[in-house]
């Protein structure tokens, strides 16, 4: 099964931060609720898992990721991932994501991106529309930590002396938000399974008034 989703999120932070957090591919790694790097196996391809946890019950899912494009004049990222379970459920994605400017405001940016999900596996079995309810869930988690991560970085201005609106080239140095500020880290998954019941609630008296 395959699902496209195109979003755009407001971000409080100017583009020059912004694109710091985007650029590195660990930090965007971080932003991603329940995901973390493990390996780096060359400049463009790492390895990495994200944890689900609902109860006391955790499920893992390894996968690998690699860095297709990384535009700095325009701002533009894209990776690709894929992973699997140990249950043999399997998902990829193609994303490109960019940070646009606000045009009548400087400290203000906004997060685009694309994304192409392949799920197989027991996940396919949700149907596309659940897929994007729960993608929806996931990104807007993400959303909320980059921005954090983006709100933690010192203002472009006052990073080591550079003029306003440039941004730092030495983005793995980059400091980590601080704890009080990483919000959502592991993925919501009551929330998740709570919005997929109320769903399908939702759709059943729905067929029902019909």
């Amino acid at each position: 099964m395959e699902v496209r989703l195109e979003k755009r999120y407001p971000l409080d932070v100017d583009v020059a931060r912004a694109w710091q957090v985007l650029r590195d591919v660990r930090a965007v790694a971080g932003c991603m609720p329940g995901a973390a790097i493990t390996e780096q196996v060359d400049p463009t391809h790492y390895k990495g898992n994200v944890k689900v946890k609902v109860g006391p019950t955790t499920a893992a899912f390894a996968g690998d990721i690699e860095v297709r494009e990384v535009a700095e004049d325009a701002r533009r990222i894209a990776l690709f991932g894929k992973g699997a379970d140990r249950g043999g459920s399997s998902a990829s994605m193609a994303l490109t994501a960019t940070v646009e400017p606000v045009a009548d405001d400087a400290s203000k940016s906004e997060l685009v991106g694309t994304a192409d999900v392949i799920v197989n596996g027991k996940f396919a079995q949700f149907g596309g529309r659940m897929m994007v309810q729960v993608s929806d869930m996931i990104l807007a988690q993400f959303a909320d930590n980059f921005r954090a991560a983006a709100a933690a970085l010192p203002a472009p201005a006052a990073a080591a002396g550079l003029p306003a609106g440039t941004a730092p080239t030495a983005v793995a140095d980059a400091p980590a938000p601080p704890a009080s500020q990483q919000v959502h880290k592991e993925l919501n998954a009551f929330a998740i399974v709570w919005m997929l019941i109320r769903n399908w609630f939702a759709g059943l008296f729905g067929k029902r008034a019909a």
